[in-house]
């Protein structure tokens, strides 16, 4: 995570030098504005990263006496196929659309089928604890 967080940071420094650059060169707020919180957002995710890099064990990556099969192995669990995301990005846009022509009955049906699908995404493999095996 320490690799993580070391790129995180440095696009966040750079966003900052850029906006200090930018601000007082072109004079421009929203330009300025945009790279300030571009730099606020990588700099939110470096710092996670640096928290989580300090309370968890080195991983061959952040070491430099590593070595390369150190790396192998399982990396987690993915899933081999999923239609969620395709519905997720579906009603994402659903609601794009109300927002943009500000329809309120739109709104009220891209609301309700993102909450659906980001639930059905979230829960695709859980089976609880009531599950019956076999």
């Amino acid at each position: 995570m320490k690799v993580e967080a070391l790129i995180f940071n440095i696009i966040t420094l750079f966003c900052f030098i850029a906006a200090a650059v930018y601000g007082f060169w072109a004079k421009e707020p929203i330009g300025t504005t945009a790279l300030v919180l571009s730099g606020g957002l990588t700099g939110l995710i470096g710092g996670f990263f640096w928290f989580v890099s300090r309370r968890i064990d080195p991983r061959p990556e952040d070491r430099k006496d590593a070595e390369i099969a150190e790396g192998a192995g399982e990396l987690g669990f993915f899933s081999p196929s999923s239609y969620w995301p395709v519905a997720v990005a579906a009603s994402a846009a659903l609601l794009g659309l109300g927002l943009a022509y500000w329809y309120a009955w739109l709104l009220v049906i891209g609301v309700v089928a993102l909450l659906l699908t980001i639930g059905g995404l979230l829960f695709e493999y859980y089976v609880g604890q009531n599950a019956t095996q076999g």
